[in-house]
């Protein structure tokens, strides 16, 4: 009879054991599941980002090339100098005070 029972409280440890692995383990993926759904959410943000900062510097080379034309300079002389050429006509419409 003590032998059915160390037999019985063997198995009795061991399926505890085992029990308690498959807790711990099931405990630990949870977290790490979450831990990857916080770096996948990261990562797309900084994609996002990354797409982005290309853009912005697509926009900045094409803004120094347009710099750099002679349209540009031309542009700057009329807007902020009020330049132009010998041979225009500027037409202003007279400002009423009503």
């Amino acid at each position: 009879m003590s032998k059915i029972y160390k037999t019985r409280t063997g198995i009795g440890i061991i399926s505890f054991v085992v029990l308690m692995l498959c807790g711990i383990v099931a405990y630990r993926k949870i977290g790490l599941e979450e831990q990857s759904d916080k770096l996948y959410l990261k990562k797309v943000k900084l994609e996002a980002q990354i797409n982005e900062q290309e853009d912005r510097a697509t926009s900045i080379k094409n803004l120094q090339a347009y710099i750099q034309t002679k349209r540009y300079i031309e542009d700057v002389a009329r807007e902020k100098l009020g330049l132009v050429y010998e041979d225009e006509i500027i037409f202003r419409r007279e400002e009423t005070e009503e």
